[in-house]
């Protein structure tokens, strides 16, 4: 088989690994254009300072040991299989990268023979490109669980960002539908790399040449849907991972139904706008000071798919509400529905010079139409006259068939609140 056709087959393999947004563009160029994109394999990503990136995301190969229920590129699926070898990897992607079809590398890959033999053909790959090939583009690599501590310090040296996927919120997911998987195995690299991180920087401190190790840091991925695991239970394994192994990025990733299995759940679409809602709790994790267990409970598991997941916080906890916009500070203004980061910053360095007014928050990019239930400005309120939990409710979803417009990607433009990866208002 030749490179293009490994190409095909690996690079559509590589689209159910979401760390990062997968594109796959057929446009060709016209006699006169500028640029050219190839369909195989080519994805964004976004930098520290909010650059937009394309890589080269592909599988090394799709040909694994493991028998993963929920995986396409299981041993017991018929499909095609195929595998590169580093050659054809590195001659891909410098060849892609002269072309500037790419500015980077997302490898992943199956576990070929075991662990570590996948991490060795790793480790080869990686280092030809850096040593052999000068290659000096952003490089993302999926960590194999169970691979040996020595070639996974080896191989961050020479990476960018590392990943390992937990997959599954809980062990008991992975006993019924990977059950060659454990999670324990799978938190030992997590906390190898995270140790690598550390001790990186503290040497950093004394020796000024010491070699990087993973200085984009260490991401995994979650999927939502497969099991019947809780949103509450997903949060919080995420707000775990960030305290304890100082995770970059958690990413979800609705359920695909690739396979007609009795353990997995009979769905004829992925679970979207559960996958979305998620994602604004993690923004909120991550960039607002909230914990997993203001948002859900054991009591409250799931998150209410009609509203995000802040207005539907502020809505069970009216008794904080409203909010004088001119008197409270930093941290409460950002439990403020339809108030971002940016636009909190905004309204607190203006009221040192001059009381905020209303007309003044939409040129700040606040949200108003969630906004204004939730506040008041010089002791006036300017949502409906009561503060009553399920009329504020029925207001701001009746806005919007089905809340569908907390979604929209204006909403991020215009300001209020935003959550990575799909434009989401929260």
């Amino acid at each position: 088989m030749d490179a293009i056709s490994k190409l095909k087959i690996l690079s559509d393999a590589a689209k159910y690994d979401v760390s990062c947004s997968s594109s796959g563009s057929t446009r060709s160029n016209k006699k006169g254009g500028l640029g050219n994109a190839s369909e195989a394999g080519i994805c964004h990503s976004w930098t520290d300072d909010g650059r937009c990136i394309s890589l080269l995301k592909i599988l090394m190969s799709n040909s694994c040991i493991y028998d993963c229920v929920y995986c396409v590129s299981r041993i017991s699926n018929d499909l095609p299989r195929a595998t590169f070898t580093p050659d054809e990897i590195i001659d891909i992607t410098i060849n892609f990268y002269k072309r500037n079809y790419i500015e980077g590398l997302f490898l992943s890959s199956a576990v070929i023979k075991s662990p570590n033999k996948t991490m060795e053909r790793f480790l080869e790959i990686v280092r030809r490109l850096r040593e052999e090939e000068n290659f000096n583009g952003y490089i993302h690599l999926k960590a194999i669980p169970g691979a040996d501590r020595e070639v996974l310090d080896k191989v961050a040296v020479y990476v960018d960002r590392l990943s390992v996927n937990i997959e599954l919120p809980t062990d008991d997911g992975l006993k019924m539908l990977a059950p060659q998987k454990k999670q324990k195995d799978i938190l030992v690299p997590m906390t190898q790399i995270n140790e690598g991180i550390t001790r990186y920087r503290e040497e950093k401190r004394a020796f000024k040449h010491t070699p990087k190790y993973v200085p984009a840091g260490q991401t995994t991925q979650l999927i939502v849907g497969a099991t019947r695991d809780s949103d509450y239970r997903i949060l919080d394994l995420s707000e775990n991972l960030y305290k304890g192994y100082g995770l970059k990025r958690v990413y979800y990733s609705a359920f695909v139904p690739v396979s007609t299995n009795p353990l997995l759940p009979q769905i004829k679409t992925p679970p979207l706008l559960r996958e979305n809602r998620l994602y604004q709790a993690d923004w909120l994790l991550r960039f607002y000071g909230f914990e997993a267990n203001e948002l859900l409970s054991e009591g409250k598991p799931d998150f209410d798919l009609l509203l995000d997941p802040k207005c539907d916080w502020a809505l069970r906890n009216m008794h904080i509400f409203p909010l004088e916009i001119n008197k409270v500070d930093y941290e409460l203004l950002l439990r403020v529905p339809g108030i971002g980061v940016k636009s909190a910053r905004k309204i607190i360095s203006s009221r040192r010079f001059a009381k905020v007014r209303y007309e003044d928050l939409k040129k700040m990019g606040v949200a108003l139409k969630r906004a204004k239930y939730f506040i008041t400005i010089d002791g006036k309120h300017f949502g409906i006259s009561s503060m009553d939990q399920i009329k504020i409710r029925s207001s701001i979803i009746g806005s919007s068939p089905v809340g569908i417009e907390q979604l929209s990607i204006f909403d991020v433009m215009g300001g209020g609140d935003i959550g990575i990866k799909t434009g989401i208002s929260v």
